[in-house]
């Protein structure tokens, strides 16, 4: 598939990409997007999470009260769950959420999520570009021209360009990675999709694989 090439001003250069179709017209696989997304967000959690079990409460270990003839339930430890200042019972524990996912699985997620960007048209190909110096206005400048300055927005870059990257830090609504970066979870969070000319190739050879 062909995409018109536009230049930072949003004018086309009557050039065209050509798309791979094995990467960009596939027939989307919605659970492997699904697996890939769930473990983007599992890997963000630190699981430092921590609730004292009756074994860290400090407090008196003696028996509370005598084991018969009371007409309640026994109780030997005021650190019990079941009053009030003891220990959690069944409470959160530091942990590891993270878990394996095949590469193929992988890699069938992102060509699935760029197969449903491709179909949604709300990818872009643009020339590559770079900065003078980091300068957020100039970055603002190129999301006007494409029309995009109030939508989710993720640049893929074919090298890392530090100006560029600087340039867009500061708005939370852009995002800019390079081709070795890009992940399901960024691309289906974005509204538009930006590919630089010299990032087509990476993307490609990446999961064509």
């Amino acid at each position: 598939m062909k995409v018109a090439v536009l230049d930072i001003n949003g004018k086309d250069t009557g050039r065209k990409a050509e798309l791979s179709k094995d990467v960009f017209a596939i027939e989307p696989n919605n659970h492997a997007v699904y697996l890939d997304v769930k473990q983007y967000l599992a890997n963000q959690r630190q699981g430092t999470h921590k609730a004292k079990e009756r074994a860290e409460i400090t407090g008196s270990t003696r028996k509370i009260k005598k084991q018969k003839g009371t007409g309640t339930a026994r109780a030997g430890s005021i650190k019990s769950g079941v009053f009030k200042g003891g220990g959690r019972m069944f409470g959160p524990r530091p942990r590891n959420y993270g878990f394996k996912l095949n590469k193929n699985v992988k890699r069938l997620a992102r060509k699935s999520a760029l197969s449903i960007k491709a179909n949604d048209k709300s990818i872009v190909v643009l020339e590559d570009f770079n900065f003078d110096a980091p300068k957020t206005k100039h970055f603002v400048d190129v999301l006007k021209a494409l029309e995009i300055d109030n939508k989710k927005s993720l640049f893929v870059l074919g090298d890392s360009n530090n100006n560029v990257y600087l340039s867009s830090r500061n708005l939370k609504g852009s995002e800019v990675v390079t081709s070795s970066e890009l992940s399901t979870y960024k691309i289906m969070n974005a509204n538009k999709v930006v590919l630089l000319e010299g990032a087509l190739e990476g993307i490609e050879s990446n999961l064509s694989k």
